[in-house]
């Protein structure tokens, strides 16, 4: 029997987002369902922020996601089973400049209730509305070992995003 997806308020996830992020990693989605792209992620974070269950995007402005980010109002978060691994590192070392991941993938979009694209595979889906942006600064690095990710002085862009809707495999 094929699982299907429930509505979840964000804060009764009992996943560890910690091990989400670091080892099992997601895939944000940003752009329209007619032309979208996704990376994946393992850094962020989550948290109550404005009165608001939000999320932390990290994407450095060379990436093809960047520019998708920038031009839409939506994004989403997508986990999926270990079993989805190599697709998740296909997916954080190729450019959907140059190729067309879903198809490359097999992965299969779903447009989401706000208007995000995420994938029928994904164990765990994260709406998301951009809600602020901000460049991250060299200069307020209080810890001198952070340099050493910026070898090309290439900082990412944080996005923080409310999370409006929740989907979990049941």
């Amino acid at each position: 029997m094929q699982k299907v997806f429930q509505s979840l308020d964000p804060q009764q996830l009992t996943t560890n987002l910690f091990k989400l992020l670091d080892e099992d990693w997601l895939l944000i989605t940003a752009g329209t369902p007619e032309k979208f792209n996704m990376m994946t992620a393992s850094w962020g974070g989550f948290g109550i922020l404005w009165g608001k269950p939000v999320c932390f995007c990290f994407i450095r402005p060379q990436r093809y996601t960047y520019n998708l980010m920038e031009k839409n109002p939506v994004f989403t978060l997508t986990a999926f089973a270990e079993k989805y691994r190599d697709i998740l590192e296909f997916c954080g070392t190729r450019s959907g400049r140059e190729i067309d991941k879903a198809a490359a993938t097999g992965l299969t979009p779903v447009t989401g209730r706000i208007g995000g694209v995420y994938f029928q595979e994904a164990d765990l889906v994260m709406e998301c509305r951009k809600i602020y942006f901000q460049d991250l600064e060299p200069g307020h690095f209080l810890d001198p070992a952070i340099h050493h990710n910026y070898g090309d002085n290439d900082y990412h862009r944080m996005y923080i995003g409310e999370i409006l809707n929740c989907l979990v495999k049941v």
